[in-house]
């Protein structure tokens, strides 16, 4: 069996970075014969097969025919008289179209190892036109590794390809996956300026473009512990709640993520108080449904403590531990009428936070 590391491990081992799952290329199989080896299929959309000892993915090589707009207008063609340098022609960047044979040698048709050392993102081919995900992977990727720059004749490629209205056709779900691991990623604001040199910002996000000092913040929570709602919440701090909601709503963000950032929009005024007393506290904890949320709550304020730098967290989450410590059961049973345990929880939730401060 003819097969290749490919991918991802190969450019981070060259990148000298730790390397990501290996992910294998098979030339001269078949799926009977895969199977046959003991190899189980999982592939969907074309043959990949798991390691019966390692579980690595085994693809078999295969090249792609467009036929319809959008990513996912395309037919596989995997057989057996398919070689790796059109495997590997295939691929969207020459960084990510070089292969490892098991002997260590690089199999690299397309200069990619060259590229990795000028710290160069280029297209394989005219063929990177045909699928709209490569340009918000390609953004992803400027996010992940900072100090590449993208080739003027892929840039220009990248503009006629939302010219042509390509970027249209990407589901939103496509368009969130990129997006969310971007934002994960060394430097966010790379991602977002890649999208806005081709146009793809303005096409798929028009409330980041452009993203003002949303970008730098992006960068700023990358070097933090932030997890990806908070972070989505804080690049969308500038928007008012209707140009928020409308973002969300377009790349249908996940709820947890959405709502914070509309919290985040909806509590900033409040959350810049300096010294905010028992009254102001409670209330937004009140608003922001702390009494249940609580680690939403504590998200709410990790994520305003960046955008907020005078935030006084610590004094807020004081106040919340002293008013969630209340007994709200036994409160509850001293009331004569069902109707009076709001006022009376709320009451001692509001005596706790000004004793506490």
């Amino acid at each position: 069996m003819k097969r290749y590391i490919v991918g991802g491990a190969v450019r981070d081992a060259l990148l000298g970075q730790p390397g990501a799952d290996r992910d294998w290329v098979v030339v001269g199989e078949t799926p009977e014969s895969m199977k046959a080896a003991g190899f189980r299929p999982v592939g969907r959309d074309f043959p990949v097969f798991l390691h019966p000892d390692t579980q690595e993915e085994h693809a078999l090589a295969r090249t792609e025919r467009k036929t319809a707009p959008g990513y996912r207008g395309f037919v596989v063609h995997a057989d057996p008289a398919v070689t790796l340098e059109e495997d590997l022609a295939r691929r969207d960047l020459t960084i990510n179209a070089i292969a490892r044979a098991e002997d260590g040698s690089l199999i690299d048709p397309w200069g990619g190892a060259k590229d990795v050392a000028a710290r160069v993102f280029r297209h394989v081919s005219a063929a990177f036109v045909e699928d709209p995900v490569r340009i918000l992977r390609l953004a992803r990727f400027a996010a992940r590794f900072a100090d590449f720059s993208v080739a003027p004749e892929t840039l220009a490629l990248m503009r006629e390809m939302v010219q042509a209205g390509e970027v249209d056709h990407l589901v939103p779900e496509r368009v969130w996956q990129e997006f969310s691991r971007g934002l994960m990623a060394q430097q966010p604001s790379r991602m977002l300026d890649v999208l806005g040199d081709c146009g793809a910002r303005a096409r798929l996000m028009p409330e980041l473009d452009p993203p003002g000092a949303a970008a730098d913040r992006a960068d700023a929570a990358a070097s933090t512990e932030l997890a990806l709602a908070e972070r989505y919440a804080l690049l969308l701090a500038d928007l008012d709640e209707t140009r928020a909601l409308s973002l969300s709503e377009r790349l249908k963000v996940p709820v947890e993520a959405r709502e914070l950032a509309l919290m985040l929009v909806r509590e900033r005024a409040a959350l810049a108080m300096p010294t905010p007393d028992a009254e102001a506290l409670v209330a937004l904890m009140d608003r922001c449904d702390a009494w249940r949320r609580i680690h939403r709550f504590l998200g709410l304020l990790r994520t305003a403590q960046v955008l907020l730098p005078e935030l006084p967290r610590t004094r807020i989450e004081k106040a919340l531990a002293a008013a969630r410590g209340i007994d709200a059961g036994a409160i509850a049973k001293a009331c004569a009428q069902p109707a009076q345990i709001p006022a009376a929880v709320r009451a001692a939730r509001l005596a706790a936070v000004q004793e506490t401060l």
